[in-house]
């Protein structure tokens, strides 16, 4: 019998939790005050209504309505579809190879700030403590320090796992949300209370309508709504599927979506204030010590937390606590998000299809916490999130909105909803997100082609970049092909004239 949330609550928790991960902390900060400050809120709100709740309205009505993760509901949908899924689902397993080892240098993070062990130069220190090579194919060994954290995390990580949804995702979900809105709140509320915080909040914030006349403002304001809400590899649909037939899922899209924005924005005003102290402390500007993603996390604050004039510690682990539960919602809901598709179009027990998917993802993890696992990291997310998940969601929109009789889902979406979605949403997802998402893909291709990425060796670049393309893509074939389960293409108990 397929698992099932214990309630809605239950379901919005998890799906709040998967959306709400790193990005939320360390990149949309930088992404607003390096895209027109507070103009960048325009552009970002219209990516939410135009592209975000439309896919995660998508996607909640595509897996409860189809019983599957994205390749058995996208088969359900239309054979030629599943492949697809694969596509998403294979993202998904790559994304959680690395994002496994940041959440294990969050939990090393925590003990550090005990002790402020990164002392003066936080950068050097960050760098020691992975033993970071000149390459990203000069391994250099799996690092010792980080090898029992690793193990630890992959304990607790296969634990919640092997749980299932209802007794395992839930569980550690309800726990983890009120806590990372705890460690939140302190530190907001210590943030708005230091000397140059308000220069911090004004780098962010402080409007620049020219900024708006640029396509690369709107292009990063839908990014940032795609990183940030996991939709486009294979989370949501997973998820969903999970969901009681008679579950509101525009009202749940609505309550998703809300929630993560409004904590992103929350969380900005915490992070950016901290950084505009640091920067007075330094008598420089914000913008010199602003970063963004594993600069920010683990080098700029941990330099901040030193400068505090008290209770350094504590701040520093309630930072590195956030990251920590932030990741671990995320990297237990992509997963499930290939767990869920081996197990429904093969026919495996859970236990079987959490084996099948957490082995493997153990195995290559090991990759980052290697010397070169930082360089691996930063080249691999690049190409994933730039290339992968935006083709991904390119593809969806087209199939789905194009190709399948998208007023059907529309329908469906509103049966047991408490308010309708209007045509409105058909036009967004057939138009809107597919003219954004194919701008994005052409520019981020010409950009890697042309300019490579991040000052990489070529040979790196086309390892851990291409080469991570061209294995989702492999992969995805394959398992598109292997055979399932007798029937698992067939509705069952699900027609197409439910969904009329």
């Amino acid at each position: 019998m397929r698992d099932q949330w214990n309630n809605k609550l239950g379901f919005l928790l998890a799906a709040i939790g998967s959306a709400v991960g790193l990005g939320n902390l360390w990149r949309f900060p930088y992404i607003a005050g390096t895209n027109g400050g507070g103009a960048f809120l325009l552009p970002y709100f219209f990516a939410i209504i135009t592209a975000g709740i439309p896919i995660l309205i998508l996607e909640y009505t595509m897996g409860k309505t189809y019983r599957g993760g994205a390749p058995v509901a996208l088969a359900r949908m239309n054979k030629k579809f599943e492949l697809l899924g694969w596509f998403q689902v294979m993202c998904a397993f790559v994304i959680s190879t690395y994002y496994f080892a940041i959440v294990v240098w969050t939990v090393s993070y925590i003990g550090f700030s005990v002790t402020e062990a990164w002392g003066s130069d936080a950068s050097a220190f960050f760098v020691d403590f992975l033993g970071v090579t000149d390459s990203a194919l000069n391994f250099g060994g799996i690092k010792g320090n980080l090898v029992v954290p690793f193990i630890l995390i992959w304990v607790i990580v296969a634990f919640i796992m092997y749980k299932g949804i209802s007794k395992g995702v839930e569980v550690a979900c309800r726990i983890c949300l009120p806590v990372l809105l705890v460690l939140i709140v302190i530190l907001v509320v210590r943030g708005i209370t230091l000397p140059g915080a308000v220069d911090g909040l004004e780098y962010m914030f402080k409007p620049d309508w020219e900024a708006l006349k640029k396509p690369d403002v709107w292009v990063a304001a839908y990014g940032q709504i795609f990183f940030s809400l996991s939709i486009a590899f294979a989370i949501m649909v997973s998820y969903s599927s999970y969901l009681p037939k008679k579950t509101d899922v525009v009202n749940s899209a609505f309550i998703t979506a809300t929630a993560n924005h409004g904590f992103e924005l929350f969380a900005a005003i915490g992070v950016f204030s901290i950084v505009g102290y640091m920067a007075n402390q330094q008598g420089v500007e914000v913008a010199e010590v602003a970063a963004s993603g594993v600069g920010l996390a683990f080098m700029t604050f941990p330099t901040a937390i030193s400068s505090l004039p008290a209770l350094n510690a504590l701040f520093g682990i309630c930072f590195f606590g956030a990251l920590f539960t932030a990741g671990l919602t995320s990297l237990v809901s992509i997963l499930q998000a290939v767990i869920s598709g081996m197990h429904d179009k093969f026919d495996m027990n859970h236990t079987k299809a959490t084996t099948v998917v957490v082995v493997p993802s153990f195995l290559l993890s090991l990759l980052f916490i290697t010397g070169a696992g930082l360089n691996i990291l930063d080249i691999v997310d690049a190409f994933v999130n730039n290339i992968g998940i935006v083709a991904c969601g390119l593809i969806e929109v087209i199939l789905v909105g194009w190709f399948f009789p998208l007023e059907k889902l529309r329908q469906e979406a509103n049966r047991f909803s408490n308010f309708s979605i209007g045509k409105w949403w058909i036009y967004a997802l057939k138009i809107v997100t597919v003219i954004v998402l194919g701008v994005m893909i052409v520019l981020n291709t010409i950009s890697f082609i042309k300019d490579g990425y991040g000052g990489y060796l070529v040979r790196d670049v086309a390892v851990f970049g291409w080469g991570m393309i061209a294995f989702v893509v492999i992969a995805g074939i394959v398992l598109n092909f292997m055979k399932g389960k007798d029937g698992y293409q067939d509705l069952n108990k699900i027609s197409h004239k439910e969904v009329a």
